[in-house]
Parts: structure tokens; C-alpha cells; sequence
């Protein structure tokens, strides 16, 4: 990973415009297209599959009438006069039929039908129109809202007031306001403070930007084809902002740090890419495991939600990684701190051993007083923690609505005038198929539920056209959100099979609040699966990274310590009240019932992202120089600072979403700020310190089983260190096809070599050495098999981090030994094969030319009769060899292996075969001919004017190379 993040880092910043121009060309695109499409947000808080949903649904398809959302207009008279009174009737009476011609709207009831209920007060001061929609609140439009409301002039002119409530007036959509411009500016204040200049400050703030106009470009496209809640657009803006800025920030400061070492620019961004980059990778695919959890809960809405952050995340990857490094090539080495400078010498700090800095001062506290620091953390995290003991899930109703709003003033009047209950009205759905006595058992139905406690009342059966389905309406005692109203629809839910056994009527419960307390109850019971899944995988994930079995459990238990700790705060604001005034509260109560499955998803990725920068250095000094203690103080000394100001950052952009938010958005924007605090401040920045000075070395133990199952991420760059040593190496081999150091191939437990050689372009090699020898040095030179030890490169490609490349230039081939075999593959179906896999797609009508014409070549250069039908596999040996080397020739590969299993009978065949392979072959290509023992002819003069290597790997140092050109002259 570090060595392919690494090129990309170099390719990003040597092709810097080429790089930016994409980047610009997707933000205009996507934001320009989600902008034409015109695609809208909209609220549908709907779960497949639950009691109410499923109540809902059969209504819709019986009775959608009354499946559709609804409204209400409240009324209310001047003191001491009637709603009955004949001015204030006829206004309301005028304004139902009005509304009654509102395209969406299906039925309107006024107070004074014969089917309202209790729609009038009992001093008739308040009176209430229901007003019911064609379809569910996702579509009523937002014209017809604005019908609606017009029509409230009638009332007021006569001397009332009016105001609607209802689901459909809920407003949770989203708008960037001046706090979260100042929550940026913030983030740029503290890059600014962290950087000592502002082009190093401003990349990654622009980054971000770029990434979160083309995330929010993708939902807005998104919305225009499917349904989209409000909300995710927000969320995904949050946490694009948060991640983006962060990990270009550490990128570019390990950037600036290599660069007041003294390290060249572009070797510098593509180092800072590879190692950096690498965290900033797994950090991010941490956070997309944990977003994409929210897929297992199986809600529609919330799983929008989460593949939108992750999108968000995974942009932010891009950015980081591409983007960025190309900004870094158009400053090229401008961003160098300046000598003498505060952020050179913090730079420098450690490798100076100068004044030790503030982060190696914490850290060296905490790890004299680890049991103390680790009690406190833990004591303080507990404390905060327990208000989450007592947390009321719920979602969003009139109630949570801004004061003075027409929704929570009708909300307010509703439970002055008739009950808090009115304003979430239960609807219980009868089955009425098998019953003789619709209403006899309708009647009694009513009268069980109305026996139920905290029930204020139940209107009367109203049977559909069909006779198929009949609706009780049930009204609560108690507010929408309240314990007591959850009580009674799990009571009247206890009592659906006496009611069925009873009248053979089955019953359900749906409506509004019904169907927000199924989705509160399921995502209660979707935290514990949940947290498994998206904690396992990430656990799993961790232990790759750091190669460890403690370290990721660590992570994990500190992160349930921060997310309990900002569950206790949200609860303590948002349902106790305290501090309410503060962050902008207005009405204090039930949770936002998907908040915590949120914060949780969020939050422990973003835990993670400082658990893999922190624990990554550290991993890194241990790596290099195996001293535990050693490896904790430096490790955290070098990235507390950058993840100080990482953590500030996502403080600042997540808590700017809570003044001016919506009712939405806020709680889950403090959780997040809150948990980031305690999450990096208390437990990666003191808890992770204290728990790894404990540990010492068993921080790093896995069992050997284990590492052997689990892949090598190594994010610390130790195979990076390897290819750039590599690279360095192989830029002295220039002039060399082939070339090796102290080259060991095979196994560890059967090693081969050390060979040290260097092949010129266009050389003849034999090597000569047991099968198992030959075929091991071939497959590691060929880029198949990984070296054991030692340096080698081919075609100016390294050996083996770009063993991609090298297999590309390698044609191999064995040409065969005495036994004869029953294979009739033909000679041109060889070739044709051969051809068709390794030349480009627009050659292909060529091959059948290019096929004859090699065949004709071979048959002139060793006088011996060849056609496309001639099988390789019933030649004579010498025929055989010829036929099965030209299929490797014809890839046209700069080197070629020929592996010879047994000796050709004469040396004739021998010489004959040396001389048509080097005539075949171009001048330019490297020709490797395996052999079992040495070739009885003097190959240099076969060869014509080719060098000749002559690689023995049976000599007992296995490094015997005689390197020879066409005089004669040892080479060695």
C-alpha cells in the first residue's frame, strides 16, 4: 500500500495540472449536475417490515383515505366567544371547502362534521379542521403547503387565529449558515497556528472544499432519482469538512517536517503520500466500515445517510492523496519552513535533541504516572457517561419544532385546548373480513381500547367502501414523545390476540407516532448487532495495520468510553436541559432516535483516524528499533501536534453546526464534538500512552498462526524504505538489462545464491544449475517470485516492489526435453494464443499475418521445415526447442527465458540452437537459456556478437558469473 500510494503521490506531483484539472472538471460536473437535475431532499421515516409500516401500507392499497399525511388547522376565538358562533363558523366552514380544492389534498373534516370526534374545546374557544393528502408527507409538495397555509387569511379576517401542524410542516432541511463559516474559519485559524503560513494553511482547507462540492453534487444528483432524507446531505457536509481538512493535514505536515530536514520536494510529497497517506488510507476505509455498518440495520433513510458520509470519506481519501500532491508540485519546495523558524524547529526537534516539545513533555508525564492517568480517564469518562443511563429515544414531532413557528404554536395549542395526546393520534387498523357484525364488534373493539390506561379517547369505527378494513382512532393521554403513549401502543398490542380470538378481527397499530416508536424500538435493538459488525471488522482491520492483538482491543474499549461519555452529554443538554440556553435549545426532551446509531457509526471511525496516526508512529519507532517504551514516547512525540490540531479542527466544524442547526442535526453535531474531544484528548492522548507503558512489548505480540493468516498492510512505510533503497540502487545500474547484488532466491530454509552479475542489454546468459535452481532464479528475475534477500533489477525496474512492471517484460517459455506427449496443440495455435493474450486489442487483425511470418522466419533461420500445423509436441527435440522458444520471441519482450530441461544429444543441435535463438531474437533483446549442465560448444561464437553471461548456480558460493563479450575478454 505504501509503495503504490507512493507513486501515486509522485505521479499526482510531477503531472500537478493534469491532476487539478480532473479534480476541477468533477467538481463543475457533478455540482453543476446535481443542480440541473434540481434534485430535492425529503423526510420519509419509513421501515420496511415493522407493525406500523406494514398497517400503513394495507391502508394505502384499502383505505387511502386515511393512509395518506395529514394536517391540521388549530382555531381559536376571543375570549368569551364560540367557535359556533355564526362568523367563526361560516370562516371555518369557508375555509374546509377552500382547502378541499387544493390539488393533494383527499379529504378535509371540519369541526363540525357529524365524523370530526372531539375536534371542539369544551368552553368552544378551540376548534381543529383535519385535513388528510393524497399521499404520504415525502410527497405533498411544497406548493400545496403554501395553498394550504394562504388559506388562513379567511380565518384571521374574521377575527381568529390560525396555525397548521402536522407532520408535513416539519422543517429538517439544511442550510449552510454563518456558524458553519465560522467553524471553517476557525479550522483555518488553528492550520494557520499549526503551519506558521498561510499557502500551507490554505491547501487543506481548499481540498476540503473541492471534496465537499463534489459530495454534495453526488447526493444532489442522487436525490433527484430516489428519496433523499435532509439530513444526509448535512451529515455528509459535516464530515467531509471534518476528514477532508484532517487528513491533508497529515499529510502535509509530515510533508513540511521532511522538508526542514533537508528532503527534496518531490521525493518528499511522494514519502509523505506513501507513509502518511497509508494512515490516512486505513483510516478511512475504518470510517466506511463504520458508516456503511448502517447498511445491517435495514432502515431506507438512515442507510442514505450512511452511504452518503461514506462517499464523503472516500472523496476525502482522493483528495488527500491526489489533489493534494499536486497542490505540493505547484508549490514545489516554497513550503520548506524557513532556518531558525518555529516550525523548523519543531520540525527538527527530536532529531536535534534540543528543547523537548509540549507533546514529548505530556507524554512523558502520563508514562511516569500511567495507573494514575489511566484511573482518571476513566473515572472522568464514567461520570459523564451516566445520564446516558436514562435516555428517551424519539423521533421529531411538532414539539421539537423553533418557538413561534406556525407548527409548534398549533402543537402548543392542541395540548392546551384538547391534550398533549391529540397531537399524535394512534390509528388501530381492524380486519373486518370474517365478522357478521361490523358494528356490534367495532363498537366493542372501541370499548376494550378505551379501558387501556393513558387513553383520553377512541372514536367511533369507520368502516372502508369495501368492508375489508375499519380505523379506530386512539388518543393518548400523554404527548407524542412521552413513556406512557410507547407503553400503550405495546399494550394495545399485547391485546390484538384476545381481541382476534375473540371477533375474529386482527388488529394492528400505525400511524405518525406509531411508526416513529417502531423505528425507535428497532434501531434500539440494532445498536448491540451492529456495533459487533462494524467493531469486528474494524478490530480485524487494526490488527493487519499494527500487527498486534492488544493494541486494537485497546482502541475499541476507548472508544466505547468516549461515545458512552458524549451520549451522557447529549442527554444532559437535550433531554435534562442543562445548559439548554447555551448551545440554543428551545424545548428540551426525547433523544433524536437515531442519533446514537449515528454518533456511534461516526464516531468510532473518526476514533480510529487518531488511533492509527497516534499508534502508527509508534509502530514505526518500534519497528526500527524494537524498544517499547522508547517507541510509545517518540512515537506519540512526533504526531501529537498534528493530531492535536486535527482533533481542534473537527471540534470546531461539528460544534458550528449547533447554534443554528436543525432540531435534526444539533444533537448529533455536539455528540460528535464532544465525543472527538474525549476521544482524542483523554484517551488517545492519555489513556493510549498510560495502557501502551503498560503493556511495554505485549502492546506488540500476535500469535504466529495469526500473522501468518493476516495480510501486511505496513503502513509504516518499512517496504516503501525498501523500494526507495531499491530505486536508489537500480539508478547505478543504468546500461544493465539485467543486474544483481548479493542476490538470494528460493526459500529462507533453501536459499540460492548470493549471486552477484550484470547482464548488458542484448546480452546471451546461461545459466547453468539444477532444475529447482533455474526455474527459482527465473521466476524471481521474472518478477513472479519475491527475492529472499539482496538487491536486483531488470529493465531498470526493482526487484521485487515493481515485479508488475518487470513481468510485463519477461517472456518465458521451456523448450522441452526427450518425451513425446499425445498433445496435437498446433504450432500456429500456439502462437496465435500467445499473441492474442500479450498484443494490444486494435492489433489483432494482424496476428494471423504476424503468425506466418514468424513461421517463415524460423524455418529460414534453421533451415528445417516449419508450418502452422506442425506440433511442437512430435518434433525431434532440436525441431521442438526451436518451435516452443519462437512462442516466447513472439511477444517481443526486451528479455526472454528459455529454460532447456534435458541436453540436446549432439553439439551440433546445441550450437544450431544457440545460433537461430540469437538470430531470431532482436539485437536489443536479452536472451536467458537454463541449462542443466555447461553447453559443449564455445557459445560466444554461436551467439554471433551478443555478450555472454555465464551464471553457474551449482558452484559452491552459488555466485560463479563470468561475464564475457565476443573477444573473449573476462568481464567479471
Amino acid at each position: 500500500m505504501a509503495t503504490l500510494l507512493y507513486r501515486l503521490g509522485r505521479f499526482s506531483y510531477r503531472r500537478a495540472w493534469t491532476v487539478i484539472g480532473v479534480w476541477v472538471v468533477l467538481f463543475i460536473a457533478i455540482l453543476g449536475g446535481g443542480v440541473a437535475l434540481g434534485g430535492q431532499t425529503q423526510e420519509s421515516f419509513a421501515i420496511p417490515g415493522t407493525e406500523s409500516q406494514n398497517a400503513l401500507d394495507r391502508l394505502d392499497a384499502v383505505f387511502p383515505s386515511v393512509a395518506g399525511a395529514s394536517a391540521q388547522a388549530v382555531y381559536e376565538v376571543p375570549a368569551g366567544a364560540s367557535v359556533e358562533d355564526a362568523p367563526y363558523k361560516a370562516a371555518i366552514e369557508k375555509m374546509a371547502t377552500t382547502i378541499e380544492k387544493i390539488p393533494g389534498v383527499d379529504t378535509v373534516v371540519s369541526p363540525f362534521n357529524q365524523y370530526a370526534g372531539k375536534a371542539i374545546t369544551p368552553n368552544h374557544e378551540m376548534a381543529r379542521t383535519q385535513v388528510q393528502f393524497t399521499g404520504d408527507s415525502s410527497h405533498v409538495s411544497k406548493a400545496t403547503l403554501e395553498k394550504l397555509t394562504a388559506t388562513a387569511s379567511i380565518a384571521r379576517d374574521a377575527g381568529m387565529t390560525v396555525d397548521f401542524g402536522g407532520q408535513v410542516f416539519q422543517d429538517n432541511t439544511f442550510g449552510i449558515t454563518i456558524t458553519e463559516v465560522f467553524g471553517v474559519i476557525f479550522a483555518g485559524v488553528v492550520l494557520l497556528i499549526t503551519f506558521g503560513s498561510l499557502v500551507s494553511a490554505g491547501m487543506p482547507l481548499l481540498s476540503a472544499l473541492v471534496g465537499v462540492g463534489v459530495v454534495i453534487g453526488g447526493i444532489s444528483v442522487v436525490s433527484a432519482f430516489t428519496s433523499v432524507s435532509s439530513t444526509a446531505p448535512m451529515l455528509a457536509l459535516m464530515i467531509g469538512l471534518a476528514v477532508g481538512i484532517d487528513y491533508a493535514l497529515f499529510i502535509l505536515s509530515r510533508h513540511r517536517t521532511q522538508l526542514a530536514r533537508g528532503e527534496d520536494p518531490e521525493e518528499s510529497a511522494a514519502t509523505a503520500v506513501g507513509t502518511a497517506g497509508s494512515a490516512v488510507v486505513f483510516a478511512g476505509v475504518t470510517v466506511i466500515i463504520a458508516l456503511l455498518g448502517l447498511l445491517v440495520v435495514g432502515i431506507p433513510f438512515l442507510s442514505v445517510m450512511g452511504v452518503g458520509a461514506a462517499f464523503a470519506v472516500l472523496v476525502a481519501i482522493g483528495v488527500a492523496t491526489t489533489l493534494l500532491p499536486a497542490l505540493l508540485g505547484l508549490a514545489k519546495g516554497r513550503l520548506a519552513p524557513k532556518p531558525g523558524s518555529r516550525a523548523a524547529r519543531r520540525a527538527t526537534a527530536h532529531d536535534e535533541g534540543g528543547k523537548p516539545t509540549m507533546g514529548l513533555r505530556w507524554v512523558k508525564g502520563v508514562m511516569r504516572h500511567p495507573i494514575i492517568a489511566t484511573i482518571a480517564v476513566i473515572g472522568v469518562l464514567g461520570t459523564l457517561a451516566i445520564p446516558a443511563l436514562s435516555m428517551d429515544l424519539n423521533l421529531p414531532d411538532g414539539g421539537s419544532e423553533p418557538v413561534g413557528s406556525t407548527q409548534r404554536q398549533a402543537y402548543d395549542q392542541i395540548s392546551k385546548g384538547f391534550g398533549p395526546g391529540y397531537n399524535g393520534p394512534l390509528v388501530v387498523a381492524v380486519d373486518i373480513t370474517q365478522t357478521t357484525d361490523i358494528q356490534g364488534d367495532l363498537a366493542a373493539i372501541g370499548k376494550r381500547l378505551n379501558a387501556l390506561d393513558d387513553v383520553s379517547y377512541v372514536s367511533q369505527g369507520l368502516p372502508d367502501a369495501g368492508l375489508d378494513t375499519a380505523i379506530i382512532q386512539v388518543i393518548p393521554s400523554s404527548a407524542p414523545d412521552a413513556l406512557e403513549t410507547k407503553a400503550l401502543v405495546q399494550n394495545i398490542r399485547d391485546l390484538a390476540p384476545a381481541i382476534q380470538k375473540q371477533f375474529d378481527t386482527p388488529i394492528s397499530v400505525t400511524g405518525a407516532t406509531a411508526v416513529g416508536i417502531d423505528i425507535s424500538n428497532r434501531l434500539t435493538a440494532a445498536l448491540i448487532p451492529f456495533g459487533l459488525i462494524v467493531v469486528g471488522l474494524s478490530v480485524l482491520l487494526l490488527m493487519m495495520v499494527f500487527r498486534s492483538v492488544l493494541v486494537p482491543l485497546k482502541a475499541a474499549v476507548g472508544f466505547l468510553l468516549s461515545v458512552v461519555a458524549s451520549f451522557g452529554v447529549v442527554v444532559a443538554i437535550f433531554q435534562w436541559g442543562w445548559l439548554a440556553d447555551v448551545v440554543g435549545v428551545a424545548n428540551p426532551g426525547p433523544i433524536l432516535s437515531f442519533m446514537p446509531i449515528i454518533l456511534m457509526a461516526v464516531l468510532f471511525g473518526l476514533a480510529m483516524d487518531y488511533e492509527v496516526f497516534l499508534v502508527s508512529g509508534m509502530r514505526e519507532e518500534f519497528v526500527k528499533t524494537g524498544r517499547a517504551r522508547h517507541s510509545v514516547s517518540r512515537g506519540f512525540a512526533n504526531g501529537a501536534r498534528v493530531v492535536t490540531a486535527a482533533a481542534l479542527i473537527m471540534f470546531f466544524v461539528f460544534f458550528a453546526f449547533v447554534p443554528e442547526g436543525s432540531g435534526t442535526i444539533k444533537p448529533i453535531a455536539l455528540g460528535l464534538a464532544t465525543g472527538i474531544a474525549f476521544d482524542a484528548f483523554l484517551v488517545r492522548m492519555t489513556l493510549v500512552p498510560a495502557i501502551m507503558t503498560l503493556l511495554g512489548r505485549a502492546a506488540w505480540w500476535m500469535p504466529a498462526w495469526l500473522g501468518r493468516l493476516l495480510p501486511n498492510m505496513d503502513i509504516e512505510g518499512e517496504k516503501l524504505r525498501e523500494h526507495q533503497d531499491a530505486v536508489l540502487w537500480t539508478a547505478g545500474q543504468r546500461g544493465s538489462a539485467i543486474s544483481a547484488d548479493s542476490l538470494v532466491v528460493g526459500s529462507a530454509e533453501h536459499p540460492i545464491g548470493p549471486l552477484s552479475f550484470s547482464v548488458p542489454a542484448g546480452a546471451l546468459v546461461l545459466a547453468r544449475g539444477g532444475l529447482a535452481e533455474r526455474r527459482m532464479l527465473a521466476a524471481t528475475l521474472g518478477g513472479r517470485l519475491e527475492p529472499v534477500s539482496g538487491h536486483a533489477q531488470l529493465g531498470g525496474h526493482p526487484l521485487p516492489s515493481e515485479s508488475a512492471n518487470v513481468a510485463r517484460l519477461v517472456a518465458m517459455a521451456e523448450v522441452g526435453g526427450f518425451e513425446r506427449t499425445d498433445n496435437r496443440v498446433t504450432l500456429g495455435e500456439l502462437l496465435t494464443e500467445r499473441l492474442e493474450l500479450t498484443q494490444p486489442w486494435y492489433r489483432s487483425w494482424l496476428v494471423r499475418r504476424r503468425v506466418l511470418k514468424l513461421i517463415d522466419g524460423l524455418t529460414a533461420a534453421s533451415r528445417s521445415p516449419f508450418s502452422e500445423h506442425s506440433q511442437p509436441q512430435q518434433l525431434p527435440q532440436f525441431e521442438r526447442a526451436l518451435a516452443l522458444s519462437l512462442v516466447a520471441l513472439a511477444e517481443r519482450t526486451p528479455v526472454v527465458m528459455l529454460d532447456q530441461i534435458d541436453p540436446f544429444v549432439t553439439a551440433d543441435d546445441e550450437s544450431a540452437f544457440v545460433t537461430t535463438i540469437c538470430a531470431l531474437a532482436d539485437a536489443g533483446t536479452t536472451i536467458v537459456i537454463g541449462t542443466p549442465e555447461p553447453l559443449r560448444s564455445d557459445a560466444a561464437e554461436c551467439s554471433g556478437t551478443r555478450a555472454v553471461v555465464d551464471l553457474d548456480l551449482d558452484s559452491p558460493s552459488a555466485d560463479h558469473v563470468t561475464t564475457t563479450s565476443h573477444d573473449q575478454e573476462s568481464l567479471r
